[in-house]
Formats: C-alpha cells, structure tokens, sequence
C-alpha cells in the first residue's frame, strides 16, 4: 500500500472534567522527524507517544499537539504550590547574592508561569492522561487513514504517467529500425556523389559505426526493466519513497541517454516527453512515505 506522507488528523474528546484535543499534521521529510506539544501536566506521556509514532510512521515531519480544556467546574478548586512559590524565591536571592547583581524579585506574572505552581487539586492526571494516549491513538489512526487515501491517488497519478512512459519506449522500440534503415539511405545518397573517391571497406565501416552509436537497444531494454521495476514497487504494503526515487533517477539517466543518441527529431521529442514524464512522477514519489 502506498503511503502519502502530508496529511492531518484531528479528533475532540469530552469528558465530564472537560475536553481533550489532538490535531496531528505531516509533511514529507528524508526521516521521522516527530513533534509534540503538550500541557506542563501531562508532559510524562512523550515517551510513550514518540514510540506509538515510530511504530506507526515511517518518514516524515510529524507536529502534535494536544489541548487540554477543563471545564469551569472542575477548576474551581485551584490551588498553589506554595512549596514551590517558595523555592522559586529563595533560588533567585541565591543566585542574587552569589552573582552580586542587583535585581528586581521575581513578579507574581513570572512565577505563575513556571510550570507546577498552579495546581488543579480535584482533577486525576493518572486518569486524564491514560484519555489522551487512547484519544491519541485515533487520532494516529485517522492520520494513517488519510496517509493511505491520499497515498492511493498518488500511486494512481504515478501509474497513468508511467503507462504513457511504456507507450512511448514501445512506439520508439517499433520504430527504430525504420529510423536507422531511413538514416543510412540518406547518407548513403549523400555520399553517392564521393563513392568513387572513397574506399568501399571504408563506407561500410563508417556506416556500421554510425548504426553502433545510434543503437538505443539497451536503453529502451533498461527503461522497460525500470518501468517493470516501479510498478512492481507500487503493489508492496512497506515503505517505498526512497527506492522510487532512486528508480526515478535511473529511469532519467536511460532518457538523457536516449536523448543524446537520437539521429532523428521525433527520436529526440520522445525522449524529451519521457523526461517530463518522469519529472512528473518524481515530484509525487517526494511525498510518498
């Protein structure tokens, strides 16, 4: 199954204490570059969700963000840390005193930012954060969903292109001999005026020469082993981005090949749609997982 790696995912949960949201959005990216944003409170579940994503995820950049949202009744029993409060105090006197610099004490709007000085005794944590790593998995799941709806049009994007790219080596392949049968009579005529000065051994050897460097057999034999190759690549249920790309690469290096070998203008606007072609399929392959 093909992968896209930009999608978004966000899902809403209520509970009688309030509510919890998760919004996850990805991006292409070389690996799995993951990002979480969540409340002082339940800090303690990153490690937990850093690993449900590398199980999850292959590659990409990965941003989640979790709100916490209590209800109005459940924060009217807030309380201070004045343990704490203290502490925050006293440690920047301290470092005061030691530092011999002059400043002013800490202000009430500072020390309420620092995490843990507002406690919100009657809500369960434990409880609320089991809530958010359950929600968070189907918010993980409902991302995948999107990754493999969007990853489908893209393998079918890919594969439209890489039909027309067939086509076009199979309409080169049955023309080419034709090509180079046409190209040696018009150099033969061309040369009929100079045959008596030129060494017949000569002519033919020069001929097959020609024929050599104008042979695009491989070629067309290696873009149709590439092209095989992708579609083969497209029907695996694991990560493929990275091996299409390289195919991408490959299936350029054959059209430039062609390109430079071609004796004849429609040779050469063939070879010139293969490489839009295959640009076109690279750009979707730099979003695929």
């Amino acid at each position: 199954m093909v992968m896209s790696m930009t999608a978004f995912a966000r899902k809403q949960q209520e509970y009688p204490w309030g509510s919890l949201i998760w919004e996850i959005r990805s991006v292409n990216h070389r690996y799995l570059e993951p990002g979480l944003r969540l409340p002082d409170a339940l800090r303690a579940l990153e490690p937990a969700l850093r690993d449900s994503l590398r199980k999850a995820l292959g590659r990409g950049k990965v941003e989640c963000q979790l709100r916490f949202q209590a209800n109005e009744r459940s924060v009217e029993d807030i309380s201070v840390n004045t343990a704490l409060v203290e502490q925050l105090s006293n440690t920047a006197q301290m470092i005061a005193e030691l530092t011999n610099l002059s400043s002013a004490p800490l202000s009430v709007a500072e020390i309420l930012k620092w995490p843990g000085v507002m406690q919100e005794a009657n809500l369960d944590f434990d409880a609320i954060s089991k809530q958010a790593a359950t929600l968070f998995q189907e918010t993980l799941s409902n991302l995948n969903e999107a990754r493999a709806r969007e990853g489908a049009e893209l393998a079918t994007l890919i594969s439209k292109r890489l039909q027309q790219v067939r086509e076009i080596v199979d309409s080169v392949r049955s023309r080419m001999p034709e090509i180079l049968k046409r190209q040696q009579e018009l150099i033969s005529n061309r040369l009929q005026d100079f045959k008596a000065e030129l060494d017949p051994a000569r002519l033919e050897q020069e001929l097959v020469i020609l024929a050599q460097k104008s042979d695009v057999d491989e070629e067309l034999d290696r873009l149709s082993t590439h092209i095989d190759e992708v579609a083969r690549v497209l029907r695996l249920s694991e990560p493929i981005g990275r091996r299409l790309d390289f195919l991408m690469q490959e299936l350029n290096r054959e059209a430039n090949t062609l390109s430079s070998k071609s004796i004849v203008a429609e040779t050469t606007l063939d070879a010139v749609e293969l490489k839009v072609l295959i640009e076109q399929m690279r750009e979707q392959v730099q979003n695929i997982e």
